[in-house]
């Protein structure tokens, strides 16, 4: 969530939603039989080490109450080690708790175990707890739908419901299903699925998804998708997943580990060798451990990712966000995704004085109303969304190739091309020069009275977000297109678009892509998901615009957004660019800086082991609370 402070932006605040109360997980609802059972074992191990302290119990107790506090240690120790060649803090725990106890040393090393067997708790609860309350920051999908059937409406589990099935939806109920409204209507708040929580009206025919809250009103929704096969419940897959991939600079941390831990056992017994301090190797030993490398991404990732999805935006691995924020180059399809994908009346102009634009377009769209053609819908739906009531045409005649002729108001009306016109006695006046827009001509008792121009207009917003990407860093954008170079060129003037590339085939688009890689760019491509997915999986990020409801274009690209916003490429621009920030503040900070004081305070004798272990939770500490800051800071765009 990002805080709407004196700083942000009005429209920003506006737009994104607010942190539920269901994502406040409570620390009591993690506690589990298993975690119940560590605390337990943890408490038994301190209170036997402390009356040993005490010289109340025989040394053979303190051995078996470490031998009991070192056993969980002992097996995900091992079980890491197998599985995954890796060795972490437990490894370095138990060697550094065993050394103890030969040199010596038992006291310091059972109270060395115990602390940190709380320490891996509290960070074992913390991570549980974050991940708890991504899955609230996403939502929940109800798990009885009230199905209406025969006239009557009974309550039934989810997974029992199929297609064609019609459930009922209060207000301030949540949608159980992926359908379409059958009847009803009322506001629905699409945030959970697309970011956005100004709520949309829905009425019959309407589309709507799992997940999504009725604010008001009451839906009959005839079930398509239910279950696991919801947008919603995809989603939440794809996030979960998301969360357990891992970052190249993760991979890199696992391998710098691995190399590490021979140089550690080096050092160590170099500086035993020359010492011969048992308690200066435990002390070293906690701070020596690399396993703190492996901490500074995974909750990042984890953050990041939910963060992304609050809005909208559905990142599938932590690759792809730490690709995105290297991006120096973004490609963007034209059609659909930086045009509307459809055409509009983007200009009015009458030849006649005593005629206005409204009266222009109200003959046109009276004349188009049943007309089914891509332009005459255009014509149709200017009309409509300028609040132009319409008259029923009468002796309607749709003309293939031409346009229509229709009677409006009693007089004849001809709405279509120039050829139209003229082959029935019209002669139009000369077009404008452009080759980006469509001219449809109207007249009215055989004179020409004024012309709608038809093209597909540019996204709103597309400018803006182009030049907000340029100040994130972006240093070519290009523009990917079938349509011809003349077209492309007044549309990336008008939004600053740096490099054109029209006329393209889709295997097109992909050699385009793989040019600026051979060139050494590193390329993001923004397109529609589905007619570009070729382009899509070629670059090293592939955006696909408008995924809501689309399977294709989820599985098209690395990173989905569910609305046609453009401006949400700057937001997942902007959470990858904190994100990968935030892991270089994790390596440094919280793994560097801590572990060299650490052991230069350990090599002066500062320190000792006690000392060590208390200190071992500064870096765990650092970098949970960094890495989970992601879910709340204001992130700049």
């Amino acid at each position: 969530m990002i805080e709407c402070d004196g700083t942000a932006s009005r429209e920003t605040c506006m737009s994104l939603p607010t942190l539920p109360a269901d994502s406040r997980v409570r620390l009591g609802s993690l506690l589990t039989r298993d975690r119940l059972l560590e605390i337990g074992r943890i408490a038994l191990t301190g209170v036997v080490v402390l009356l040993f302290w005490r010289k109340l119990l025989p040394v053979w107790s303190l051995w078996a109450a470490v031998a009991v506090g070192l056993y969980p240690l002992v097996k995900t120790g091992v079980r890491d080690f197998v599985r995954e060649h890796k060795i972490g803090t437990e490894i370095f725990v138990t060697i550094a708790t065993l050394i103890a106890l030969v040199g010596g040393e038992a006291i310091a090393g059972a109270v060395l175990m115990v602390i940190i067997l709380v320490a891996e708790l509290i960070a074992e609860l913390n991570t549980d707890r974050a991940r708890a309350s991504i899955r609230g920051l996403i939502g929940s999908v109800p798990q009885v739908a009230v199905l209406r059937e025969r006239g009557r409406e009974r309550s039934v589990p989810i997974e029992n419901l199929k297609p064609g099935d019609v459930v009922l939806v209060r207000a301030g109920e949540k949608v159980p299903v992926d359908g379409v409204v059958a009847s009803g209507g009322g506001s629905v708040n699409e945030a959970p699925i697309t970011g956005e929580s100004v709520p949309k009206e829905k009425s019959e025919g309407a589309e709507v998804f799992a997940g999504t809250v009725l604010e008001s009103g009451a839906l009959d929704v005839r079930t398509v998708k239910a279950g696991a096969d919801t947008t919603f419940a995809r989603i939440i897959r794809l996030v979960e997943e998301a969360q357990e991939s891992k970052a190249p600079v993760q991979k890199l941390a696992d391998r710098v580990a691995a190399w590490l831990i021979p140089i550690v056992f080096v050092f160590l017994l170099l500086v035993y060798l020359v010492t011969r301090d048992v308690r200066k190797i435990m002390t070293l030993l906690i701070f020596t451990s690399p396993a703190e490398l492996g901490l500074a991404t995974p909750m990042v990732m984890i953050a990041a990712v939910a963060r992304a999805a609050r809005v909208g935006i559905l990142v599938k691995g932590g690759v792809f966000l730490e690709l995105l924020a290297k991006v120096d180059t973004i490609v963007f399809d034209k059609t659909g995704t930086l045009t509307a994908g459809k055409p509009a009346v983007v200009k009015v102009v009458t030849f006649d004085a005593a005629i206005n634009d409204r009266q222009l377009v109200r003959v046109a769209a009276a004349a188009d109303r049943r007309s089914a053609h891509p332009l005459a819908r255009a014509v149709l739906e200017h009309a409509l969304s300028a609040g132009i009531e319409l008259p029923e045409p009468a002796d309607f005649q749709a003309i293939r190739g031409r346009g229509v002729r229709a009677t409006v108001d009693g007089k004849p009306v001809l709405v279509g091309n120039e050829a139209l016109l003229r082959e029935n006695g019209v002669e139009p006046p000369a077009p404008e020069e452009t080759e980006d827009a469509t001219d449809v001509f109207v007249a009215v008792d055989g004179r020409a009275i004024g012309v709608l121009r038809i093209a597909d207009p540019v996204r709103p917003g597309a400018r803006e977000a182009i030049a907000r990407l340029k100040a994130t860093g972006i240093r070519r954008v290009a523009m990917l297109t079938g349509d011809n170079r003349s077209t492309a060129a007044t549309v990336a003037k008008v939004i600053g678009v740096d490099e054109i590339f029209a006329e393209l085939l889709p295997e097109g688009k992909v050699e385009a892509v793989a040019r600026m890689q051979e060139g050494g760019r590193r390329v993001a491509m923004v397109g529609d998901g589905v007619n570009d997915a070729p382009a899509l999986a070629r670059a090293d990020v592939g955006i696909a615009m408008g995924a809501g409801g689309s399977q294709a274009a989820i599985e098209a690209a690395d990173v989905a957004l569910m609305t046609d916003d453009l401006s949400r490429i700057v937001t997942a621009r902007a959470i990858a660019r904190r994100a990968y920030r935030t892991i270089q503040e994790n390596l440094f900070f919280g793994v560097g800086v801590v572990h060299v004081l650490g052991i230069t305070a350990a090599l002066l004798g500062w320190i000792g082991p006690v000392q060590a272990a208390l200190i071992h939770l500064g870096p765990d500490i650092l970098v949970f609370v960094n890495s989970v800051k992601l879910l709340r800071v204001r992130i700049e765009e």
